[in-house]
């Protein structure tokens, strides 16, 4: 019986011998399996850190071979501008969100003037259209003495090459190919070469002055954590563009020599057989509209015209909708041209387009424009009378948001309808609503309520909403 006990509680008992022999679990992936078939595919894989593969060598690579596309390829240069058209539009527009709305009304109209006087909307789309192409951008804060507002804040562009280890400082480990970091990584200063090291009968080309990191925004995507500089967007379909310029020279080359007069001079004699002899590789000139007499024995044929092929239309097509994948912008964009497309396709793919040019408009505005607006700012407070006195203090920071151009629906009307509903039912507002289409329902409203005073006053019917037709009337 005690034994028993002991055995129930635990007590005395020996735990049990436990093997030392590991059992080892091993997992197969097919994708980590090297065979005959797959070692070349991936015999330029490497294990390199993100900084070690975008060395500036290979960004220089990059950059001069992606301008090249975008400079000779159609498309290439299509895809780059329609980017930056559809990311930038007009340009954005500053909304102030402070109590005082008159207070908001004048800094939204200094801003516009001065954003109009430096160019911001086409400086924008410059930098949309070099980070695509280039893979980065450069932006300096520095001060414009010529511009014609009080505030002389401007925003100079400078390409990547421009941003470079300098050859009279050594290279240190805090030092990433001209952008200098603290101990916790944040950048604290940028060498910028006075001179663009590919300009002609440049004297001083690598001069360099290091620029503070307050004074420069640099704009380009992170693929990768420890990405210090951008490779070109289009990266990825630059052998595409190669292939489909190569292929489309190869066609048209195929067509132009079936196209001319090619004929060629045969017999159906064999070898040594009952007819005229000819000096072999011999040339016979023909005019036009003239018939000739062959030797005997011989023929002329024609070259059959079997270029362009049936499927060069399609290859296009699934090259340039690979090439516009890496980008999210859908095949219609990439060539201009929805007649394939019926308007529930064309809507279902320009949603993935649109969300991704809205998620690059976020990343422009939290890097670009509130850089820009806080340096504006913080030298509008300085002017005297410019700003309302309320809002003229060195910490302060006003509410305010950005609006960009609103994306056209395919169909108006059907939008319209929709946009109607989620009014009655509540689910969506008026700044909502104007906001989509980039505009500032505030000033809307009050511009629909001086156009209906202005109807009434002059005595003229009021725009309402049609009531629809009753059942029977003409034209059901």
């Amino acid at each position: 019986m005690p034994r028993l006990l002991d055995r129930l509680l635990g007590r005395g008992v020996k735990p049990p011998i436990r093997s030392s022999l590991k059992i080892p679990l091993r997992g197969r992936y097919d994708g980590a399996q090297t065979t005959d078939d797959n070692r070349r595919h991936w015999a330029a894989a490497d294990a390199l850190s993100a900084g070690a593969a975008a060395v500036p060598g290979v960004r220089r690579t990059l950059r001069m071979r992606s301008r090249y596309e975008v400079a000779n390829n159609a498309y290439a240069r299509g895809v780059v501008s329609t980017l930056a058209n559809d990311t930038i539009g007009t340009g954005v527009r500053l909304q102030m969100a402070t109590p005082d709305g008159d207070a908001n009304n004048l800094i939204e109209e200094v801003f516009s003037e001065w954003a109009q006087a430096v160019c911001l909307a086409s400086k924008l789309r410059t930098m949309r259209m070099a980070k695509t192409q280039d893979g980065e951008v450069f932006g300096i804060l520095t001060s414009n003495p010529r511009l014609p507002t009080d505030i002389k804040l401007d925003l100079r562009l400078i390409e990547a090459d421009q941003v470079a280890n300098p050859w009279t400082v050594a290279t240190m480990r805090s030092m990433s190919d001209g952008i200098e970091f603290d101990a916790w990584g944040n950048p604290i200063g940028y060498w910028v070469l006075r001179h663009h090291p590919g300009d002609l009968f440049t004297m001083g080309a690598y001069e360099s002055d290091l620029v503070p990191a307050e004074a420069v925004i640099h704009y380009f995507r992170t693929d990768r954590p420890g990405q210090l500089r951008g490779i070109p967007e289009i990266t990825p379909a630059l052998g595409l563009f190669a292939q489909l310029r190569r292929y489309t020279s190869a066609v048209l080359a195929a067509a132009e020599v079936a196209a001319d007069q090619s004929l060629v001079i045969y017999t159906d004699a064999p070898a040594n057989g009952e007819s005229d002899a000819m000096v072999p590789m011999d040339t016979i000139e023909l005019e036009k509209r003239m018939a000739t007499v062959m030797p005997g024995g011989w023929k002329l044929g024609q070259a059959k015209a079997e270029q362009p092929t049936t499927t060069y239309g399609d290859f296009k097509h699934e090259i340039l909708n690979e090439i516009g994948r890496c980008l999210n912008m859908p095949l219609n964009v990439v060539l201009a041209n929805s007649s394939s497309y019926n308007y529930a396709s064309g809507r279902l793919d320009h949603q993935v387009y649109f969300k991704s040019i809205r998620v690059e408009q976020a990343a422009i505005e939290h890097v670009i424009l509130e850089r820009v607006f806080a340096a504006w700012f913080a030298e509008a407070v300085l002017i005297e009378g410019l700003l309302p006195q309320s809002l003229r203090r060195v910490d302060a920071k006003p509410s305010h948001q950005w609006f960009w151009d609103g994306q056209e629906h395919v169909d108006p009307m059907k939008e319209a309808t929709a946009q109607g509903e989620r009014l009655l039912n509540h689910t969506t507002t008026l700044a909502e609503e104007y906001a989509k289409r980039g505009k500032d329902w505030e000033a809307e409203i009050r511009q629909a309520g001086v156009e209906a005073a202005l109807l009434k006053e002059l005595d003229l019917a009021v725009p309402t909403r049609l009531a629809p037709a009753p059942a029977g009337a003409p034209g059901d």
